[in-house]
């Protein structure tokens, strides 16, 4: 025990080490691990919507962060998470990030189901986390390229909660054969598919493929499906222009 009259001139770094830990205790970010460390861009005004979006296998939370910003509403927060790296099976058991294993990038190559149901789980943890500090889940859309885009398919379609939408680029959905049966049930979710038709790595065509099937599980007029003539595995202006009219039209200013 310190004397009263002895006072204690705490450093910035440390003072902001405190905080942090009482962050921890009060069950704030550091509840949810994939918040702990993730890309926030805030809005310039009250946040009344959140977009989650997930990048591809490889990559991190900032490869988007830039991209996203420049089609940011003033209302609306991007979190950008970062997967944990993992061995994948298709880089010969190579450390990356990857929200779940990949055997193969084909409509019948075997699938990670127990790693993308407990990626799935996480995601819905940070929605549950935005719920909780006042942005309700049919305030928040789900998006993402490549794995990201196929993890947040899977899991707007399996949790409890009616999103806002989501935003799915050049990906597929995971578990496939398992749907309809897997869904939640909630058929008025709208869904923004975009792909490049010269994609080598996702063919435009298991987009195309990934379109009909989500056709049986939520409302079929709930789909768009563009494509974009000479886009490879990436994203180009034309693209995020109708991800910025998705947002702005599921998540309008309130």
């Amino acid at each position: 025990m310190l004397p009263e009259n002895v006072k204690i001139k705490l450093l910035p770094s440390v003072f902001s080490s405190l905080q942090h830990l009482l962050q921890c205790m009060c069950g704030n970010n550091m509840s949810v691990p994939l918040l702990a460390e993730a890309v926030t861009v805030s809005g310039m005004e009250k946040e009344t919507a959140a977009v989650i979006f997930l990048h591809g296998l490889g990559d991190s939370g900032h490869g988007w962060a830039d991209t996203l910003t420049a089609i940011q509403l003033p209302h609306v927060k991007f979190i950008c998470p970062h997967a944990p790296p993992i061995p994948v099976t298709l880089n010969m058991k190579s450390m990356m990030p990857a929200w779940f294993d990949l055997m193969g990038l084909s409509p019948n190559s075997p699938e990670d189901e127990s790693g993308i149901k407990k990626a799935a789980e996480n995601i819905t943890a940070i929605i549950e986390h935005e719920a909780k500090n006042g942005i309700p889940p049919n305030r928040i859309m789900l998006g993402g390229f490549s794995q990201g885009g196929a993890l947040s398919l899977y899991t707007a379609l399996t949790c409890q909660h009616q999103l806002a939408g989501v935003v799915a680029l050049s990906c597929w959905l995971p578990l496939h054969r398992n749907f309809p049966s897997a869904s939640s049930g909630n058929k008025n979710l709208p869904i923004l598919q975009c792909h490049g038709d010269m994609d080598i790595m996702i063919p435009v065509q298991f987009g195309a493929m990934t379109a009909e099937k989500l056709k049986n599980i939520v409302n079929p007029q709930m789909i768009t499906f563009k494509t974009y003539p000479g886009l490879s595995h990436s994203s180009c202006p034309q693209e995020m222009a109708a991800v910025k009219e998705f947002i702005e039209q599921h998540l309008p200013r309130i």
